[in-house]
């Protein structure tokens, strides 16, 4: 996994490790380009507070430390900027006006909760209610919708455990949106590290048969992440078995 775009730090509030951390386990690991996505820091409003992403407030300190450590690094590795967001109707534009004048190089589409954290159904909660299925894929289609997302993380994270038919129907209908718009999927690391309900094979088997193209996500949330060997072949291996192709850099959609 030489081209790594998928990785979080202590700023998130659930991850450790500095910045410094990640880029010397990268280097020693043999990686090319190591991209930071951290959990966006969003306007909400009012006072609702978000616990796992940086707060509004940290946002120059970030860009400020990682741009130096671009500097510094830059003649072993390629450091990339990003952010990992949901898209939440509401509070979208806002974010993207928040971010306007920073120098971010990329947003993944990570959708953790339907609707709106603040009051709403977190997407890994198991669920039968084939509603809470149709929400997820519209929800996360209109965000690829707004050209802004470099690809999906864990596309497979809605834990439904409901009709089986039903799931086939709506997740064909995601995977054929997301080929027509030309936008990876990933296969999620951390959810293998961790047993969680993705990545899931159905999804990919569908994913495949529909022509979409994979990407995997360490999904690190400790610096020895960006090397999980042992996670990153399961997760190439159930790529192997579903027959997906396999998009091993992003750079030359982040450098047009």
């Amino acid at each position: 996994m030489l081209h790594s775009y998928h990785n979080h730090t202590y700023r998130c509030n659930h991850a450790d490790g500095t910045e410094r951390e990640y880029i010397e386990e990268a280097i020693a690991a043999g990686i090319k380009t190591l991209g930071f996505a951290d959990h966006v820091p969003m306007p909400f409003g009012g006072e609702y507070y978000s616990f796992f992403r940086m707060k509004l407030n940290e946002t120059d300190e970030y860009f400020k430390t990682l741009e130096s450590l671009k500097k510094e690094y830059s003649s072993d590795i390629k450091i990339r900027i990003g952010f990992e967001a949901e898209y939440y109707p509401d509070v979208f534009p806002k974010m993207i006006n928040f971010l306007k004048d920073y120098p971010y190089e990329y947003l993944i589409l990570g959708q953790h909760a339907l609707g709106n954290e603040e009051n709403d159904h977190y997407c890994s909660r198991k669920t039968t209610d084939k509603n809470q299925l149709t929400r997820y894929i519209d929800q996360v289609t209109e965000g690829i919708s707004t050209g802004k997302f470099l690809y999906i993380a864990h596309p497979d994270i809605l834990n439904f455990v409901g009709d089986d038919d039903f799931y086939r129907a709506e997740m064909s209908r995601f995977c054929k949106f997301a080929k027509e718009k030309n936008i990876p999927l990933e296969i999620n690391v951390l959810g293998m590290r961790e047993g969680r309900n993705y990545p899931n094979a159905e999804f990919w088997r569908l994913a495949a048969e529909h022509g979409c193209e994979a990407v995997l996500g360490a999904d690190a949330h400790h610096s020895y992440h960006v090397h999980d060997t042992e996670n990153i072949k399961k997760a190439r291996d159930l790529a192997d078995s579903v027959g997906i192709k396999m998009i091993e850099t992003l750079e030359d959609r982040l450098d047009k």
